[in-house]
């Protein structure tokens, strides 16, 4: 066993221990600790700046992607694209309680489309929370099926887990969404499936007897939001906008950052053309994107001192050498299988920047591309991600629904891993993921 091995491992064991501790901001150990331990194994600090640097050019295109995809989203929320289908669906499904939940879904869909779950939360539990309570039926289940939905939506190219992903593997966003898509629409219909069952089970505990459950409407979901920013006359304008986005990132080459980065331009010149205006819906959605950009460029010198550096090779070789050879080329597959309740218990960062990458080198020689290594991570990681206790949002959610975090691990986290199971073995079985 090598001593740059040994200390590569090292470096993966403090980085969980300070992100589960949570004393700080996962930005400033992914920037201190590499640094610290490049220091232990004997690079130089040229070298270091050297690998530093090869880290940070490799994450910038993704910190741009979340800057303009978040400012873009928001302001399209902002413009009350989203408010307004929200209010229209829940108005359309009274008091029939399947119709309830796959609407639940629908709406988390529609919510997340910005990749924000806190966005999502707030879109979502407010106006339905009356409607569930109304017709008797447990919060816990309406946040839920929301935390299942957004789970499985949260892969996308502009989200948080895809965009590390993509920055811990050296790949473009896009190319790791194209193996995600199949198994998220996957995801998408068994949560629906587990809604029929959900329906069943209430139904049973004396649900949908209520009458007159109060009807949302649009006005109703807007009820707080800032008035002034609403854009109704241009819904169907900002509807194509984001339909021809998803045309582009699906169908075209456009490298997404670039995408985001002309639809925003689109998006604030029509729906707030005063500079004012402008500057006004930057600033208020500035601190999310900001953030989101902090932390993927900061993981730079982590990708740069542990992947750039023989560093990552060495750890390769300790894994291989305990590991069955015949199990090296289904590594990815492996470990995204037990990757549901790991997340549970092992910061998802610390997943992503000090396993993926592992797993990507082991099974890279038998021509396992790493878009679907990372997609394979990432459709089992998704739909435990707001189940977590790490997870910010897990709070904001608890409190919106007025649920303890032990009443949603017990009733979500077993549905989380049986969505996520079931999205790897149709990912696998129809040949998507290569095994």
């Amino acid at each position: 066993m090598s001593f740059l091995g040994i200390m590569g491992f090292v470096l993966m064991i403090l980085m969980v221990a300070l992100l589960l501790k949570g004393k700080t901001t996962p930005a400033v150990v992914f920037i201190l600790l590499p640094i610290l331990v490049g220091f232990l194994v004997g690079f130089t600090p040229g070298e270091m700046a050297d690998y530093i640097k090869e880290g940070v050019g490799s994450v910038a295109t993704t910190a741009i992607l979340f800057i303009f995809a978040v400012l873009f989203f928001g302001i399209m929320s902002d413009a009350g694209v989203f408010d307004r289908i929200v209010g229209s669906v829940v108005g359309y499904v009274g008091n029939n309680l399947l119709l309830l939940m796959f609407a639940t879904v629908l709406i988390a869909i529609i919510g997340h489309l910005d990749g924000s779950g806190a966005t999502t939360l707030l879109i979502t539990l407010p106006p339905l929370l009356p409607i569930y309570k109304k017709l008797n039926v447990r919060t816990v289940v309406l946040l839920g099926i929301t935390c299942l939905t957004m789970g499985v939506m949260n892969i996308v190219p502009w989200g948080g887990p895809c965009g590390r992903t993509a920055a811990a593997l050296e790949v473009a966003p896009n190319d790791i969404w194209k193996y995600c898509i199949p198994a998220q629409l996957f995801g998408v219909a068994a949560i629906l499936v587990l809604c029929v069952f959900f329906a069943k089970v209430e139904k049973k505990r004396g649900a949908g007897l209520a009458a007159g459950a109060p009807v949302m409407t649009e006005a109703g979901v807007q009820a707080g939001r800032d008035q002034d920013c609403a854009r109704p006359k241009l819904f169907w304008f900002n509807i194509a906008l984001i339909v021809l986005v998803v045309l582009a990132l699906t169908l075209t080459k456009i490298p997404t950052h670039i995408t985001f980065m002309i639809a925003l331009a689109i998006g604030l010149m029509v729906n707030y053309p005063s500079q004012k205006e402008q500057q006004a819906r930057v600033k208020a959605h500035a601190t999310d994107a900001l953030t989101m950009a902090f932390t993927a460029l900061a993981s730079g010198a982590l990708i740069g001192i542990m992947g750039k550096s023989p560093m990552l090779d060495a750890m390769t070789q300790m894994v291989l050498s305990f590991m069955p050879q015949s199990m090296a080329p289904h590594s990815h597959v492996l470990f995204a299988a037990v990757n549901s309740p790991l997340s549970m218990i092992i910061h998802g960062d610390a997943l992503t920047y000090g396993i993926v990458p592992i797993i990507n080198q082991i099974v890279s020689g038998y021509g396992i591309p790493a878009a679907a290594v990372g997609a394979a991570f990432l459709i089992t990681y998704g739909p435990t991600i707001y189940i977590m206790p790490m997870t910010a949002a897990t709070y904001m959610g608890l409190g919106l629904a007025d649920v303890e975090l032990k009443d949603h691990i017990a009733f979500s986290l077993k549905w989380a891993v049986l969505v996520a199971t079931l999205q790897l073995l149709f990912a696998v079985v129809t040949g998507i993921i290569p095994f």
